[in-house]
């Protein structure tokens, strides 16, 4: 059995170092509903999110979702008042990777 050694993939100082890594898919997994959002006067979701992944756009009247940068702690879930947001779990392999934890 012929084994070769290969050299170890180098890596840089940032991605040694990360506590928090994002591999994204291209569907989102993040769903609100416009008509809703639009009636909704608390918009919880603008707020409560960490990464700030809801966004109010008064041109459209509707909320932006950047699903890209989503920790998955699922508080917009909780927090929505109209009850209108869909969360679900990034497809396998997608979504957030946390060094520690």
């Amino acid at each position: 059995m012929d084994e070769t050694l290969k050299p170890l993939e180098t890596k840089t100082l940032a991605e040694k170092l990360y506590l928090v890594r994002f591999k994204v898919d291209s569907t989102s997994h993040l769903a609100v509903d416009d008509k809703a959002c639009q009636e909704c006067t608390a918009r919880s979701c603008l707020f409560i999110c960490p990464t700030e992944v809801y966004r109010w756009d008064e041109a459209a009247s509707r909320v932006i979702v950047s699903y890209e940068g989503c920790l998955e702690c699922g508080a917009c879930r909780v927090a929505c008042d109209a009850n209108v947001l869909v969360w679900n779990n990034p497809a396998g392999g997608f979504g957030v990777c946390y060094r520690y934890g």
